[in-house]
């Protein structure tokens, strides 16, 4: 992914005060609401009077006087920083109101007997995702049947999206936690579990002789060369320092943004042989979820990143290409998350549609749970399906007796029938079980 040769900021030069005070109103962070960089802002014509050299200058004079340094420096010690814009500032408030889920939450998630089902779901749609950005190739069904029947993965795909899903939990069982170094290696450990041994780099940092550097998939262009190995036990410390931070900490940084530098700095850092973003994703949940954003685990960041991917990746470019100004990824990510929750209103909606629609077909059976509807609307979109009592429980937080009972009385109604694999016991839909469905 090259990019044009971002010409120098010069602070100092005699020029500067000249421009200023001919085209004072040239010197705005943002053009039309856009943090441009060089390599867009080279294809627009300057205003009159001007160079785009002398256009950049001035935007980059109103970006400093807004910049705020980050603890995060480049290999020549020099400070990330970022600009809190107008329209950073706006969408950050925006996503504060949503994410503590302090405004009316859509019914399914309000309601504690399916909140879990929809959590469960965003977990492995999350798992996947994150997956699929690494070149896993599988499907959601097939996610959600390893997941939910907890079977033994077929291949490196399976194992990735399972390790992935574990690593999900772990964000969410550990929300409570500070972060250390030793946490930081447990959960590479988890993203990595059945990918990577020990000795070939899991749960530890890459050596000095393992040289790791980012490679554009689609140019092989070398894009990044992260730190020294060496200079990473004190680089990430000082990442743990900066990710249990708080809003008293000066510089203020909203907590939104102080989990999505978090992302950025394990990615720029890139400690690991493998799993680095994997492991950067996973650290993002559990920064949201740790400052409080209880809505995060009902998104899925990464399903919004692959739909943009190619924003994402030049967003890591831009940052490092500009003077180490991360203000192009902290707006993308943002961004992301606007994504990924207007994706998770339209699932709740469509979820809650389905589930009217296939209780409109069974009517006049026995009454059903949602929990039973949500099994039969699976169950009616993929003949080859499978439901264990495991998987049941788990998806919607029950006790196994009630899982048992929720299966146990569909197959006497006749809408699944038990099967027997090996010694475990599954629930499979019936042969027509779409010809059951009531006029």
């Amino acid at each position: 992914m090259r990019t044009s040769q971002v010409p120098e900021f010069k602070p100092r030069s005699r020029k500067l005060p000249l421009l200023l005070s001919s085209h004072s109103e040239l010197a705005r962070a943002e053009l039309d609401g856009r943090y441009l960089h060089w390599d867009e802002l080279r294809h627009r014509a300057p205003p009159r009077g001007v160079t785009r050299e002398d256009w950049w200058q001035l935007i980059k004079l109103a970006r400093g006087t807004l910049a705020k340094e980050l603890p995060l420096t480049d290999q020549a010690d020099r400070p990330f920083t970022f600009a809190m814009t107008d329209s950073l500032q706006r969408a950050s408030f925006g996503l504060e109101h949503e994410l503590k889920g302090t405004g009316k939450l859509p019914p399914p998630l309000a309601d504690p007997a399916s909140r879990k089902r929809y959590e469960l779901s965003s977990l492995i749609e999350e798992a996947l995702r994150s997956s699929q950005l690494e070149g896993a190739s599988t499907t959601r069904f097939v996610a959600k049947e390893l997941i939910r029947t907890k079977r033994t993965p077929r291949n490196e795909s399976e194992r990735m999206v399972l390790s992935n899903y574990h690593a999900m939990q772990w964000a969410r069982d550990n929300r409570d936690h500070r972060l250390s170094t030793s946490a930081v290696l447990e959960l590479h450990s988890i993203v990595t579990q059945g990918l990577l041994e020990p000795a070939d780099g899991a749960g530890r940092f890459r050596h000095d002789d393992e040289k790791i550097q980012v490679v554009d998939n689609s140019s092989g262009e070398i894009v990044h060369t992260p730190p020294d190995a060496a200079l990473l036990p004190s680089r990430m410390n000082a990442m743990c320092t900066f990710a249990n931070g708080t809003v008293n900490d000066e510089p203020f940084i909203p907590p939104v943004l102080r989990a999505i530098f978090l992302h950025f700095w394990l990615a720029y850092d890139h400690p690991f042989v493998d799993g680095n973003g994997r492991t950067a994703r996973a650290l993002f949940y559990w920064s949201m979820l740790n400052q409080g954003y209880k809505i995060t685990e009902f998104i899925s960041i990464s399903r919004a990143i692959k739909g943009a991917r190619s924003q994402y990746e030049k967003a890591f470019v831009f940052s490092e290409t500009d003077g180490n100004d991360a203000t192009y990824f902290v707006l993308n990510q943002v961004k992301m998350i606007r994504t990924a929750l207007d994706d998770m209103y339209e699932y709740v909606r469509d979820k809650t549609k389905e589930l009217g629609d296939v209780e409109r077909t069974v009517r006049g059976e026995m009454q059903f749970s949602e929990r039973q509807l949500a099994v039969l609307s699976h169950a009616l979109r993929h003949s080859d399906a499978r439901f264990t009592v495991e998987g049941h429980q788990s998806a919607h937080g029950i006790s196994y007796e009630t899982a048992r009972t929720d299966l146990t009385s569909l197959a006497e109604a006749g809408f699944l029938e038990r099967t027997q694999v090996g010694k475990k016991l599954y629930f499979v839909p019936v042969v027509g079980l779409d010809r059951k469905q009531k006029p």
